[in-house]
């Protein structure tokens, strides 16, 4: 069975990705195009750019934890949005699912500096 194949188990791939700070499973997440927004900065990437861009804020914010506040999943989409803590301080993630043929990919990842 494929890994997104279910929601559910696609969400479990993605938290383990974020808590480990590893871009290259959360790759195995990757649409073939990803809106990433990190900081306010804004980009439309192909998966190869969004795996470099991802991997460059996880080089530059080593990951300590990930957790997650909320997560759901509708008909053709889902989300998971939570903490992740850094050795940089804390940031809010939201990352969007959309289902594409029969599995589930993330569409779009927004990463913002919170207080939490």
């Amino acid at each position: 069975m494929d890994v997104c194949a279910a929601g559910s188990e696609c969400s479990r791939g993605v938290i383990g990705a974020f808590k480990e700070g590893n871009s290259q499973e959360l790759n195995k997440y990757l649409g073939d195009k990803v809106d990433l927004i990190i900081q306010n900065k804004s980009t439309h990437a192909d998966k190869r750019t969004a795996e470099g861009t991802m991997a460059a804020f996880f080089s530059n914010h080593k990951v300590g934890n990930f957790n997650v506040n909320h997560q759901g999943k509708r008909d053709e989409s889902g989300f998971v949005i939570g903490t992740l803590m850094t050795a940089n301080g804390n940031f809010r993630v939201n990352c969007f699912f959309r289902k594409v043929q029969s599995k589930y990919v993330i569409h779009q990842i927004r990463i913002d500096k919170t207080d939490e």
